[in-house]
């Protein structure tokens, strides 16, 4: 578990996250009834919980004209039960309209379309200007219907409900925003709009303060000037309304500033988890984006550079891979240079032997294989004794110890690896025989080439040698060769396995070369 998922799984509300969101291996199908069910449930719920707080606070506030008849309360208390009775069906109705039109597009097409992200990103938006419109039909109605009775009280109703169906349909519009966020994910993943015309972080911020603190008290100061204005408002109506109005301003208020600063929050958490993630190396890390806000453009942006370092990781590895991981670094810290430094190394040579006759013999494919199996082997005993190899030739492969970093015993350790490799061919690649050869001494170590195109490579007479030694090496039982000067610099461990030979006269070479082989078939390699 991540430590986004446990984080969330240790939180109060992580049962409740995990039922809005479901598993991460659900189904768009199975995301979109879910939210559905959600959506239907929470926005009915919403809008009736807003009618019976309006419906309670037009009993509540005091009559701008003093006491009005009893029967007149009575027929607004049915009108407007009526009305709910009715509309809050109807604004279920109209909202499956849009989960029919989105199940549609989900079983028709098997990823998220253009059609479908808009669908869903205007989803929260259009469902509460069809519950604003069926608020602001009730409230006309009964405005015109207390109007002949007495138009103060019509403009108290008619502020009563005007400002519940303001507060009640942002509710709506945050709880579906919330309940469809992982439907908005999933389709996302495939595409992010440029401009959706959307509240971004600004206008969300301001929508919060507006029903959670200018709504109360705007209502608080009509309350006021009614009673100023009017002076027919009982001193104890007034307070029960004022308490009335100051209670119901505190829950709305914080629901409403809750949810608002969750829409903002939970995107900017899912970015420092990301980063969190990719601060301790985890590159493979992508985040949901929950809309096409600015917090939607984070997390997308955060996605790209995500991305953008798996490609640079990628890279570096190919590069690494390419020319040496030590070649790679010393690169990737200090430039390149076209040119090079002495250096002292140790260079081991190997070579296939009858490679010719075997490509003669044998399909191309096989002779890949083979060739595949040998240098397979040669990395990593090479890489193994702190060796690399810095070039393929064909059917032969140069190993470098001591460039282009320090590496302390470069000549035992060539030493080693060149015995040990003549003991792993023989017994891992059976269908080819190959010959190795070590050297050593001073040699030029750097970026040879020109500026379009260049290589790290080793130049130098311990190259030569090598080469030579493997040569020779291909007559000889034990198909190992090292010069004399190889085992002087090796540590006394590593030098005592091994024995002079003659001198002989290497092709290309002016000096002389003493031979050394291992003093017996070496079968346990160091």
């Amino acid at each position: 578990m991540d430590e986004g998922r446990d984080r969330r799984a240790r939180a109060p509300f992580g049962l409740l996250r995990r039922l809005i969101d479901g598993r991460p291996e659900d189904t768009r199908a199975q995301i979109t009834r879910r939210a559905r069910v959600l959506v239907t449930l929470s926005t009915g719920l919403a809008n009736l919980g807003g009618a019976l707080v309006v419906l309670l606070f037009t009993l509540v506030v005091p009559n701008p004209g003093g006491h009005s008849p009893h029967r007149l309360q009575t027929v607004n208390v049915w009108v407007f039960t009526a009305y709910v009775v009715l509309a809050v069906p109807v604004g279920l109705l109209l909202g499956e309209r849009f989960f029919r039109r989105l199940r549609r597009l989900v079983d028709r097409h098997e990823e998220p379309d253009r059609r479908e992200r808009a669908l869903l990103l205007y989803g929260p938006l259009r469902l509460m200007a069809v519950h604003l419109t069926l608020w602001g039909v009730g409230t006309v109605g009964w405005v015109l219907v207390n109007l002949p009775f007495s138009a103060l009280v019509a403009v108290k109703l008619g502020l009563t409900s005007l400002l519940g169906g303001l507060t009640t349909c942002t509710i709506v519009y945050l709880l579906a925003e919330r309940l469809l966020r992982r439907s908005v994910t999933t389709a996302l993943r495939s595409g992010l709009p440029r401009r959706t015309g959307l509240p971004g972080v600004v206008a969300r911020s301001v929508l919060a303060w507006a029903l959670g603190t200018a709504v109360p008290i705007l209502g608080l100061m009509v309350l006021a000037v009614g009673s100023f204005v009017l002076n027919r408002v009982n001193m104890h109506a007034f307070a029960v309304a004022v308490l009335a109005l100051g209670g119901t301003a505190l829950l709305v208020g914080f629901g409403v500033t809750y949810f608002a600063a969750r829409a903002i929050a939970d995107p900017v958490e899912s970015v420092r988890l990301g980063l969190a993630r990719v601060e301790r190396g985890e590159l493979d890390v992508e985040v949901p984006v929950y809309d096409a806000s600015e917090v939607g453009l984070l997390q997308a942006g955060f996605n790209h550079m995500a991305a953008g370092l798996r490609e640079h990781e990628r890279l570096q590895d190919l590069f690494g891979r390419q020319v040496g991981e030590d070649a790679a670094k010393v690169a990737l810290e200090h430039g390149v240079d076209l040119g090079g430094e002495l250096r002292e190394v140790a260079v081991l040579f190997v070579d296939v032997i009858g490679s010719t006759r075997l490509a003669a013999e044998r399909p191309p494919t096989e002779v890949v294989a083979l060739l595949n199996d040998f240098f397979a082997v040669v990395v990593e005993v090479v890489g193994r004794h702190g060796g690399w190899i810095n070039k393929f030739e064909g059917d032969a492969a140069l190993a470098i110890f001591g460039a282009p970093l320090d590496l302390p015993g470069a000549a035992g350790r060539a030493l080693a690896a060149g015995r040990e490799l003549a003991v792993r061919l023989k017994d891992g690649v059976p269908g080819l025989s190959a010959a190795v050869g070590v050297s050593a001494g001073e040699a030029v170590a750097g970026h040879i080439g020109a500026e379009e195109r260049f290589e790290y490579t080793v130049i130098g007479d311990p190259v030569n040698e090598a080469a030579r030694l493997t040569d020779l090496a291909k007559s000889r039982p034990d198909r190992v060769l090292a010069a004399a000067t190889v085992v002087g610099g090796a540590d006394p461990e590593e030098a005592a396995r091994w024995e002079l030979g003659e001198e002989i006269q290497l092709r290309g070479r002016i000096r002389p070369t003493r031979l050394a082989h291992p003093r017996v078939p070496d079968r346990a390699a160091s």
